[in-house]
C-alpha cells in the first residue's frame, strides 16, 4: 500500500518538476510551519501534511541533484531518485533524534542518488565483462 502511494505521489510530483529557467519551487516552510506539518504527519499520519513537506523540500532535491549532475539525460532520473529519497526521509524522520528534517532528508536523498549511480556502474562493468568474454 505504501509503495503504491509513493508511486502516485511521485507521478504527481514529476509533473510539477519540469526544471527550466523561470520555473521555481515552492518556498521552504518556516520553522514553525515545518514543526506543525511534521507533528500532523508523525502523530496523526496526515498524508496531506506529508505532501506539503515533500513539496516544500523539493528545492533541496534540486540543490543536491546539481552536485551529481553529469549529462542532460540524467536530470529527470536524478530528480526522480532524489524525490524518492526525500519521501523516504520524511517517512522515516524522527524529531526526537535532535536532527533537523533538511539535514536528515539530504542524507537520504544523497544515499539514494549514490546508490543508483553505483548500481549503474556495476551494470556497465558487468556488461563490458560479458562482452569481452563473448557472452
Amino acid at each position: 500500500m505504501i509503495d503504491s502511494a509513493v508511486l502516485l505521489l511521485l507521478n504527481g510530483l514529476l509533473l510539477m518538476l519540469r526544471i527550466s529557467p523561470g520555473d521555481s519551487f515552492p518556498r521552504p516552510l518556516s520553522a514553525a510551519d515545518e514543526q506543525k506539518y511534521l507533528a500532523l504527519w508523525t502523530e496523526n499520519g496526515d498524508v496531506e501534511a506529508r505532501n506539503v513537506l515533500v513539496e516544500h523540500n523539493l528545492r533541496l532535491v534540486a540543490h543536491i541533484m546539481k552536485k551529481y549532475y553529469t549529462q542532460t539525460d540524467d536530470v529527470d532520473d536524478l530528480i526522480s531518485i532524489g524525490t524518492i529519497g526525500l519521501i523516504k526521509g520524511i517517512n522515516t524522520y524522527r524529531a526526537d533524534k535532535g536532527v533537523r528534517l533538511a539535514t536528515y532528508a539530504s542524507r537520504c536523498i544523497e544515499n539514494d542518488i549514490l546508490s543508483q549511480r553505483n548500481n549503474r556502474r556495476l551494470r556497465w562493468k558487468t556488461m563490458n565483462l560479458l562482452g569481452q568474454n563473448g557472452l
